[in-house]
């Protein structure tokens, strides 16, 4: 496997650990991650409720959270640590000014295109800035906005296609659609982010996401020219991943039948696991009855069927009753627990066998 550059920031493997949250992902999982090679993802949703005993106000216990699990992953590694931040978040602004200000590697930000996030740069700001897309058309126009407005151009472009879990970046009627797959999608990124490469004379890392499991998926995609990958529900069935057990086990004991399309309170479909919440969403036996953080754009508890924010930080505690997890689409092959350095060797073996047995 080569390496992965992002600016000046060299990850010794390409591979990326995909942000999950309420607090899958947190500065446990990214160092050990970081720790092996490759870049380690605080994801920052939620973490005013992880916190909440930091502060009464959500929106502080954010701030204060996020500072603490940069701080925590620092400590625990010299590696490369990113942090994912959603656009669909009210504080989006507040956690990507206190992720630079943290001098955190990278930021990571999905959900929505962010068209503004170069604007929160400061003079002394060291932090990589990484737009996660779903199309072609998406990437062209953060390269020409961001080099517009603020004369600067993605570090690294993530690409996630339609078997991603969590928040989907895609219509319904897309997610099964070939046209929309990662392997039709990623070429078509490369080819609009080369044209920027080349006029601007700065390389662009394309990542593909989304469903990658193997050493062999990870070769496959390469192939098509990504520069690396990003893999998030492998990472689940670690010891250190930062969730209770009870959630790892819900991904131990699905089948593929187990892992479906919902709708979540964000507005946008979303790949998780069947269980006992998700059935009540469906008898509408769970709906809010009040909006105590104000955390999404998108959300109005009372149409909303849950409060996702509570509901993921449920899941992430262990409440599998009041909480579902979300998954890749395959989720389901896992089969034990095991550490971040068996799942990043293995898919470094798999990559290898690949690449040898296309020269054969």
């Amino acid at each position: 496997m080569n390496n992965l550059k992002i600016g000046n920031l060299t990850a010794r493997l390409p591979i990326i650990q995909g942000g999950m949250g309420v607090g899958i992902s947190l500065s446990g999982l990214a160092s050990a991650v970081a720790n092996e090679g490759g870049v380690g993802v605080i994801s920052v949703a939620g973490l005013g409720l992880i916190y909440r005993h930091t502060s009464t106000d959500y929106m502080e216990a954010c701030i204060i959270g996020l500072r603490e699990e940069i701080k925590k992953a620092k400590e625990k590694t010299s590696g490369i640590i990113g942090v994912n931040i959603m656009m669909a978040l009210t504080n989006f602004s507040d956690m990507v000014k206190t992720a630079i200000a943290e001098k955190v590697d990278v930021i990571f930000a999905g959900a929505g295109l962010p068209m503004d996030l170069p604007k929160y740069r400061t003079p002394d700001c060291t932090t990589k800035l990484v737009p996660i897309v779903s199309s072609a058309r998406a990437a062209r126009i953060i390269c020409e906005k961001w080099k517009t407005l603020y004369d600067y151009l993605p570090d690294l472009v993530v690409v996630e296609g339609p078997k991603a879990g969590g928040h989907l970046g895609f219509k319904t009627n897309q997610i099964e659609d070939p046209n929309f797959s990662l392997e039709k999608l990623v070429p078509e990124v490369v080819k609009e982010v080369a044209i920027f490469e080349e006029k601007y004379n700065q390389d662009i890392p394309v990542v593909a996401a989304g469903g990658i499991y193997t050493g062999e998926d990870v070769y496959k995609i390469m192939q098509l020219g990504a520069k690396g990958v990003q893999i998030a529900s492998r990472f689940v069935t670690t010891h250190e991943c930062d969730a209770d057990i009870k959630f790892k086990e819900t991904y131990l004991n699905a089948t593929e039948n187990d892992v479906e399309i919902i709708q979540s309170p964000v507005g946008m479909p979303g790949r998780a696991l069947k269980g006992e919440f998700l059935d009540k969403v469906r008898q509408g036996l769970t709906a809010p009855k009040s909006c105590p953080f104000d955390c999404l754009h998108t959300c109005d508890y009372k149409k909303v069927p849950y409060c996702i924010i509570v509901t993921l930080y449920n899941a992430y505690l262990g409440k599998m009753d009041k909480g579902y997890a979300f998954a890749g689409s395959n989720a389901y092959r896992a089969t034990k627990i095991t550490s971040v350095k068996e799942i990043i060797d293995e898919l470094v073996e798999g990559f290898s066998t690949s690449e040898k047995l296309a020269l054969a």
